[in-house]
């Protein structure tokens, strides 16, 4: 499986992202946010944690109007699969290819802890290694977590089955609890906590390996 991995001005866990999918078996290609077109045969784009642009003024606006993210938006809209972590949830959020909005924390403050996280769907390629129901801890690190959807977004993403993951007990305001989202095709998910992050024994965790290994597995296959 062939991935790139997106590097913005301010970005700080693309290499993270880099390794945690090189280990997993997958070829990976750091793309620049000037870049204005993918490697051939890009199967996966990966869309970092960090401060992109500083977060001025929204978390990830600026980076939504990158030259890389017209090819981020034309690789989504042909299947292609894309995860946005952190940050790149924002972004994914503010190109539109994710529905809601990330606001602040419920009390202002930047959250760094593990999160125990609740797996509300196992049918996607990225969630196909869990089972429904599992509980796995991944740590989270930001100020703006808070996911937000009107209801009848909500409902969709609900009767849709959509929701990846959910806080277990609520840590940010979200609402449901929601820790993470699919696309209507299930090929491209946002979520705020840090997989790459737990996906080596030497950090402390590895709950979120599974993650990397179905997603390349899945996407060589689909």
């Amino acid at each position: 499986m062939k991935a790139a991995v997106i590097t913005f001005p301010g970005s700080n866990c693309d290499r993270d992202l880099a390794v945690a999918l090189e280990r997993a078996g997958a070829q990976v290609t750091r793309v620049w946010h000037k870049d204005d077109a993918l490697p051939q045969g890009t199967d996966l784009v990966g869309v970092p944690g960090g401060f992109s642009f500083g977060d001025y003024l929204r978390c990830g606006a600026i980076a939504a109007q990158s030259p890389v993210a017209a090819a981020l938006r034309r690789h989504a809209d042909r299947g292609g699969y894309v995860l946005g972590i952190c940050n790149g949830f924002q972004v994914l959020t503010e190109l539109g290819l994710l529905p809601g909005a990330l606001m602040r924390n419920t009390g202002l403050t930047f959250l760094c802890k593990p999160a125990v996280l609740t797996v509300a769907t196992t049918d996607s390629a990225f969630t196909g290694g869990y089972g429904r129901g599992q509980r796995i801890t991944i740590p989270v690190a930001h100020h703006d977590g808070n996911f937000q959807i009107a209801p009848d977004g909500l409902a969709r993403l609900q009767d849709g089955d959509r929701i990846a993951f959910s806080y277990v007990p609520a840590i940010n305001g979200s609402v449901s609890d929601i820790a993470g989202v699919l696309s209507e095709n299930r090929r491209v998910l946002g979520m705020m906590p840090h997989p790459e992050r737990a996906a080596d024994p030497a950090l402390g965790g590895t709950d979120g390996a599974a993650l990397f290994r179905c997603l390349v597995g899945g996407a060589v296959n689909a």
